[in-house]
């Protein structure tokens, strides 16, 4: 490490003990103008042995528990490097050289589990359903859907799906290491718009470095790192492929296309169905999309393809929702129009057996006149 890098790093980590509660924000919103002071922090992240790694990982700690939301994202964009770090020194059988970063690690955990008051978190995702449009599909587009009492019953129901409470960890076991590590990476991604383009590199890398060490596909990209092969599960996956996934879309596509090709080699390898389905499907919507290798300031994005409804649907077509508002009265009873057309089916079904049966004999007598 060059001694101006260490000059940065170790200014960085003075001032920052100095400084009152009442300038945190304005400190926060400074960091940004540090050009040296990130790469410099990478640089201390990658070498184990560095007398700086302790202290640089008890002062990102510390950032994280200050509750500001921009010292807490500047944390954030190195989590896909320490990763990196534990994974490759735990794959080495070397422990002692990863404390400083395991305790960063399940300290950020351990804050992000618990709500404010202490109380564990219940985190909550609700399921989208097909027959509501969305900037990823149209129910238009997915071809007409058979009007059951089933699914009018079922019609405007959502399923959540609830991921918690969290158990508090103390240390790192082969048990719950990739819990944890699903979960930050979980964190990460929640902030994936305020990532700098090194972190989204890093991001990639590390997606890339985990799914082929040990495997002949390591030789394949020239990768002459550790070859310990590394347990992965399906959940750590696809956190993975959901950060590739904004990589692609916001200037990385060389190393968005590797990482998420080695995602899908390891998934595949493995036989995880969750990663296998999102990642293809991810790949299948980027395929002949004309992504922007440039776009790596501005705004960021995911890009989908969004088909256009106006020219397709009638002004006076029938939709979900004017069949869920429209109500028949029948008989002093609200009957939804479903249960109208069933009924209505069913009359003019029986008609047309009582008019086959009525002019059956006829037929019959128009036979026999035709034998005679």
């Amino acid at each position: 490490m060059l001694a101006m890098d260490q000059g940065v790093v170790e200014e960085w980590l003075s001032e920052f003990k100095t400084l009152p509660d009442s300038a945190v924000s304005t400190y926060a919103a400074s960091l940004k103008d540090k050009g040296a002071l990130v790469p410099a922090l990478y640089k201390v992240i990658r070498e184990n042995y560095s007398d700086l790694l302790e202290p640089v990982c008890h002062q990102l700690f510390e950032f994280y528990r200050s509750g500001e939301p921009q010292l807490q994202r500047f944390t954030l964009q190195f989590l896909p490097e320490l990763l990196w770090s534990l994974l490759s020194v735990s794959a080495a059988r070397d422990p002692h050289t990863s404390g400083c970063i395991e305790a960063l690690l399940l300290g950020i955990y351990n804050l992000e589990i618990v709500d404010k008051d202490g109380q564990s978190k219940v985190l909550s995702f609700t399921v989208p359903s097909l027959s509501k449009p969305s900037v990823y599909h149209e129910p238009s587009a997915i071809g007409s859907m058979a009007l059951t009492e089933g699914a009018l019953a079922n019609h405007g129901l959502s399923r959540v799906v609830y991921s918690g409470p969290h158990l508090q960890r103390e240390t790192f076991t082969a048990q719950n290491r990739f819990e944890v590590l699903t979960f930050l990476l979980l964190c990460y991604n929640a902030a994936l718009s305020y990532m700098t383009s090194t972190s989204l590199q890093s991001l990639c890398q590390l997606s890339s470095r985990v799914c082929i060490c040990g495997y002949p596909r390591q030789q394949m990209r020239r990768y002459k790192g550790i070859s310990t092969r590394m347990t992965v599960t399906s959940e750590f996956l696809v956190q993975l492929i959901t950060g590739i996934h904004y990589a692609l879309c916001n200037g990385e596509v060389e190393l968005g296309s590797k990482a998420l090709d080695d995602v899908l080699y390891r998934a595949q390898l493995e036989l995880f169905p969750e990663a296998l389905l999102v990642g293809n499907a991810i790949k299948s919507s980027l395929h002949g999309a004309a992504l922007k290798s440039n776009n790596k300031e501005g705004a960021r994005s995911i890009q989908v393809e969004i088909t256009p409804t106006s020219s397709r649907i009638s002004r006076n077509a029938v939709t979900s929702l004017s069949i869920r508002g429209h109500r028949w009265k029948r008989h002093g009873e609200t009957r939804t129009l479903g249960i109208t057309l069933y009924i209505q089916a069913s009359i003019n079904s029986l008609r047309a057996v009582s008019e086959n049966r009525r002019m059956q004999p006829d037929k019959e007598r128009f036979s026999a006149a035709e034998i005679g």
